[in-house]
Parts: structure tokens; C-alpha cells; sequence
């Protein structure tokens, strides 16, 4: 097996346990991979300028700390990833995540896209700019475990049992 230990960068929806699903698969299929993400607690993602350098009376203000402090961590993730998985949940427009999608592959990195086929249409332009366009978790580390491994899914998850 390939020595390389891969990153993989979650963006998107914080609202599900999406990332959960992925890390849960990654571990059950055993991949060398670390998973990384934006912080996914919403209150410290919106609130970290503010507690961090002060609190502002504007809301656009308190917003823009906040938004250029999880820019360091984001910007900083997303260049060091090997892929870029970008999740469009069902319930919430994810303008960071289309960011986050259009960030990622001007740097060129491989980007696999997670959403339901209904919004096929919103997302068309962020679909085509992806390597892969996925429906579900299992669909994400199926596609992982085949760039990664070189091998059909089956294939993979079968030779890690013999093991």
C-alpha cells in the first residue's frame, strides 16, 4: 500500500452528522487519511473575532472579525488538502461552502461535491468544476477508498479483513 497519509478537508453544512458518517466509513475502511474541518459550532465560528479582539457595535463589523479569523484556519486547511469534500445540506443556503468550493478549485484541488440531486441546478457551475458529485456518506468514501487505494471498494474492504 502507498505510504501517503492523505487530507481530506470536510466543508459545508453544520447541521447533520455528515462528517461524522465520513470519518466513521474512513476508520471502517481503514484509509490513511486525516480529516479536517471548519470549526462546526456555529455560536464560536460567529463569535471568535469578538471574544477574541473585542467586541464591535456594528454586526457587519462583529461578523467581518469573525469571518477573517476562521479564514486563517479554512484558507490555511484548504490549500494543505490532498481533496476538498463540500457538503450542500437540504435546510440552509451554504454560501461558505460554495466559497469554500470555489477557493478550492482555483488552487486545483480535487474537489468531491455532496448534495441531493434537487439541487442539481443551483449547483450546476459547482458541480462542474468537481472531480466527483456525490449523494450520500457512503457514496464519498467509496469514492475516497477507489483514489486512494487504486481498488474497487469491495475489493479494498475485503483485503483489509484478511489482514
Amino acid at each position: 500500500m502507498n505510504e501517503k497519509v492523505w487530507k481530506v478537508y470536510l466543508s459545508g453544512e453544520i447541521h447533520s452528522d455528515w462528517r461524522e458518517q465520513i470519518a466513521d466509513g474512513v476508520a471502517q475502511a481503514g484509509l490513511p487519511v486525516v480529516l479536517n474541518a471548519p470549526v462546526t459550532v456555529h455560536e464560536d465560528s460567529d463569535d471568535c473575532g469578538v471574544a477574541i479582539l473585542g467586541s464591535e457595535e456594528s454586526v457587519f463589523w462583529h461578523d467581518h472579525k469573525g469571518a477573517l479569523l476562521n479564514s486563517v484556519r479554512t484558507g490555511t486547511l484548504i490549500a494543505d488538502a490532498d481533496v476538498v469534500v463540500v457538503r450542500f445540506g437540504e435546510k440552509y443556503k451554504q454560501w461558505n461552502a460554495a466559497f469554500d468550493a470555489g477557493y478550492a478549485a482555483a488552487l486545483g484541488k480535487p474537489l468531491i461535491i455532496l448534495h441531493q440531486e434537487e439541487h442539481n441546478h443551483a449547483l450546476k457551475e459547482v458541480d462542474a468544476a468537481a472531480k466527483v458529485v456525490a449523494r450520500d456518506t457512503h457514496q464519498v468514501v467509496e469514492a475516497l477508498t477507489y483514489a486512494i487505494c487504486g481498488a474497487m471498494p469491495e475489493q479494498w474492504y475485503g483485503k483489509q479483513a484478511a489482514e
